[in-house]
């Protein structure tokens, strides 16, 4: 069992801390925003820290779970944070979702300090965060992946290492153009169907099985025609995601026009002030401009 720091404890991050303490590892925690859920996860057993430092200084593996890049960088590299309490040796694994170059940036700055750095973003959402079986992609060199994997593994159904630190990312990338244009053809098809008068739980079921049926369409299908928005991951955090990725793509000369336009109508949500909703609500941009709401019939 390991002694090991967790910076971050939003939607994702709290349940993985649980389970972290569930498996029977000690947790050192810390999140100078979401002060409920650190009450929350210490009173399930882990020990508080007033900052990532401190974190670091009182742990040898740290994992991070925070939004977006610059968030990395403030509690590895800013102030009080994580390189200024870590000795040689440590280990940093960031799960946070961010542009793989800010992954090389901030590995290069902890392999100065001696200290190693993964970068494994997941998929799954909340619910795989709760059951923890979350598919995990890691990025960095193979001995400090050897170290992390049997702790990933309480985490994780799927545990890769897919090249060096910043692949996590990259692959995160790819997983996230995927699902954000099967959510949209998800939606167009079902408001295709809806329109024509067919219910659209009975055109779900049908298609389910066949070469159409994905992981994604199980997910969100029902969700879409429950109306329920709940979300399981944020439209502006999968907006970030795109954004992300569009970044990435002209960096390095790759045509993405799918993704630009996904990305388009999730700006479009966000601006309507629904990026808090679940990332199944890119079908209301299409039920608005068919003026067709996707549910069963009364």
């Amino acid at each position: 069992m390991a002694n090991i720091g967790f910076i971050g404890l939003g939607i994702m991050g709290r349940p993985m801390a649980k389970n972290l303490l569930k498996a029977g590892h000690s947790v050192v925690a810390f999140d100078a925003y979401a002060t409920a859920a650190l009450d929350d996860v210490v009173a399930a057993g882990a020990t508080r820290a007033a900052s990532s430092k401190e974190v670091a200084s009182q742990t040898p593996i740290i994992i991070t779970m925070v939004p977006d890049g610059p968030q990395v960088e403030e509690v590895v590299l800013g102030p009080g944070g994580i390189l200024e309490g870590a000795k040689a040796g440590t280990l940093v694994i960031d799960m946070s979702s961010i542009n793989p170059g800010v992954s090389q940036k901030v590995g290069k700055a902890c392999t100065e300090k001696g200290v190693d750095f993964l970068d494994a973003p997941v998929s799954g959402g909340e619910p795989k965060a709760i059951d923890g079986t979350l598919a995990i992609m890691v990025g960095g060199d193979a001995a400090a992946f050897a170290k992390a994997e049997p702790i990933l593994k309480n985490l994780g159904a799927s545990v890769l290492l897919t090249g060096p630190v910043g692949a996590g990312n990259i692959t995160k990338l790819a997983n996230q153009i995927m699902v954000a244009c099967n959510i949209a053809a998800m939606s167009e098809a079902l408001v295709l169907a809806t329109r024509c008068g067919l219910d659209p739980e009975v055109v779900f079921n049908a298609v389910k099985g066949g070469l159409a049926g994905s992981t994604v369409l199980n997910a969100k299908a029902p969700m879409l025609i429950a109306r329920n928005f709940k979300p399981g991951f944020k439209i502006k955090l999968h907006q970030k995601d795109l954004r992300n990725a569009l970044q990435t793509a002209e960096a390095n000369n790759v045509y993405l026009p799918f993704t630009a336009l996904v990305q388009q109508m999730l700006n479009s949500l966000i601006a309507d002030g629904k990026g808090d909703l679940d990332h199944s609500a890119i079908a209301t941009v299409i039920e608005t401009l068919s003026h067709v709401e996707v549910k069963k019939p009364a």
